[in-house]
């Protein structure tokens, strides 16, 4: 299996290098030591201190002030490789979250377009409920638990959570993990903050389940007949910015948490240092 190669960039100028290396670091030991455990997944990630060179065979991810309506986060560019853009506006670490998010879903589906059968879902009592008959999910590896409530942390860098093939059986089974950190208990279970999609097999379109508020119901939505690039771009772009402007405000109490974390693994690092001089 060829290893894939993934580019960390910031384009804001905004985030500290030092936040840049750590979630690099984190991010790496996401997709060689948690990944693998569900998905075949070999792949490296790294930070990239010059936005202008993007080394041949690498699949950048850029952290950017904004995205364009309809944009969403996943891209292909020249000659069909994938890329993805992160949002960060707010000055704080919480965009590590969405770029683990774009990294682990680009690995286990770089072109976007990867379809998984199993029973539809319906609206019951407010509640997603399964019902008869099979349609095709798009695997979108954290959409379902996207939030960071779902996430999880690697050396005080938050990361997100991610289904298993599992999260798409037909029946849930004791003692079977749908996430990785455990925040998905059932199949096609959908969090606060998250969605899944399918393809409607008698119309084509697009449906979405999506949760936009922790306390309120799921909404089901008709995306209409996917058009052009991928399926999860077209997805992507009708779904990335509502998910997000549906997110609660950041945690300042854990956000101090992580900073302190990995200010303590630096100094640490400082003093281990001069065991080497």
């Amino acid at each position: 299996m060829l290893a894939a190669r993934i580019g960390l960039v910031d384009l804001t100028g905004l985030v500290d290098t030092r936040l840049m290396v750590a979630a690099a670091a984190a991010i790496n030991v996401q997709v060689t030591r948690d990944l693998p455990q569900f998905w075949p997944i070999k792949a490296s990630v790294a930070y990239l201190a010059d936005p202008s060179l993007v080394a041949p065979g690498m699949w950048p991810v850029t952290i950017v002030h904004g995205l364009a309506p309809e944009e969403g986060g996943c891209h292909v560019g020249a000659h069909n490789q994938p890329f993805a853009k992160v949002i960060n506006t707010r000055g704080g670490d919480e965009w590590t979250l969405d770029a683990s998010h774009e990294i682990c879903e680009m690995l286990i589906d770089p072109f976007g377009n990867t379809l998984q059968p199993s029973p539809p879902l319906g609206v019951e009592a407010e509640t997603l409920r399964d019902l008869d008959g099979a349609v095709e999910y798009l695997v979108e590896a954290c959409e379902p638990c996207a939030s960071a409530a779902a996430g999880y942390e690697i050396d005080g860098v938050m990361v997100s959570d991610f289904i298993s093939p599992s999260y798409f059986d037909k029946a849930a089974t004791a003692g079977v993990r749908y996430s990785f950190a455990g925040s998905i208990c059932q199949p096609r279970q959908v969090l606060p903050g998250g969605r899944l999609s399918w393809i409607d097999p008698k119309s084509d379109e697009v449906r979405q389940a999506a949760r936009l508020e922790p306390s309120a119901p799921p909404t089901l939505r008709n995306l209409g007949l996917p058009t052009g690039g991928s399926l999860r771009a077209f997805v992507d772009g009708r779904s990335h910015l509502m998910m997000r402007a549906s997110r609660p405000q950041p945690n300042l109490r854990a956000r101090m948490a992580r900073r302190s974390h990995r200010e303590q693994l630096s100094q640490a690092a400082g003093f281990r240092s001069r065991w080497f001089v």
